[in-house]
């Protein structure tokens, strides 16, 4: 399978997947659809569907316009999404198992950053949307912190060897935060000065692998001594998981 990040708008990914032979691939989360033809149409492929990882307009602006170009195709999301996502005809609920363009894919639903967010996962790779950033994770429109908590934990349970595709470019504001948190912290350290100069050179930080992400990414990481620590000002003795998470999502929406 390969990947090809596209990117949309100021910071925003979309993914084209294609198999390693056939003539089809899938979009993810296509914002807007000129970059993503220009991807299309440099890559050869048909597009056989589209993945919407959840509603908000920066990740469907593009929809629309990639089903009148391409002719009937499938567009997946969460069921809950009916209303809320244009062009929804393949309807999901989670665990929902799919086969397009020649791909088998997994449907989890993993809401907090929405109520309908769903991650895909396809082969050795998962496709996040807003709710798992590199280093990072998405803010609490719908959803509460056991939502995300929760979520982030399903993720965080796939083999470290996972990549991780998520929907935005965040990632060297992401480390900053964790450096902030987890100032010792060796891996983070090494990561923010790789991420660093790859966004020196315009370069895409994606992907990730879960592997790392458990041992860079605070919101994977509440159990930590230094993290907990970092935010006990807020919370009472022996805070459990969910309210270190809630603290730790609240410092990094003030962090500039």
């Amino acid at each position: 399978m390969r990947v090809t990040p596209i990117l949309c708008l100021r910071d925003n990914y979309a993914y084209l997947v294609q198999p390693n032979a056939g003539p089809e691939a899938l979009i993810v989360d296509p914002s807007e659809a000129a970059p993503v033809l220009r991807a299309v149409r440099d890559a050869g492929p048909r597009i056989a569907a589209v993945l919407c990882t959840h509603h908000h307009w920066d990740h469907v602006g593009g929809v629309e316009e990639l089903c009148a170009r391409a002719g009937p195709i499938g567009v997946y999301g969460h069921s809950s999404e009916r209303s809320r996502l244009p062009g929804l005809n393949q309807p999901l609920d989670d665990g929902s198992v799919f086969e397009a363009a020649g791909l088998s894919v997994t449907a989890l639903h993993v809401p907090g950053h929405t109520r309908g967010s769903v991650a895909y996962r396809i082969e050795d790779a998962v496709f996040t949307g807003d709710t798992l950033f590199v280093a990072g994770c998405g803010r609490l429109f719908e959803g509460t912190a056991t939502d995300m908590h929760s979520s982030l934990g399903r993720l965080a349970s796939l083999p470290d060897q996972t990549l991780v595709y998520p929907g935005h470019e965040y990632t060297l504001n992401n480390l900053q935060f964790a450096a902030k948190l987890e100032p010792d912290n060796q891996r983070i350290r090494a990561k923010l000065d790789r991420v660093a100069e790859q966004r020196r050179r315009g370069k895409p930080t994606v992907p990730s692998s879960m592997g790392e992400e458990r041992l860079t990414n605070p919101f994977l990481r509440v159990r930590e001594n230094p993290i907990v620590r970092s935010v006990s000002g807020s919370l009472g003795p022996d805070p459990d998981d969910v309210a270190v998470f809630a603290s730790v999502r609240a410092a990094k929406d003030r962090f500039q």
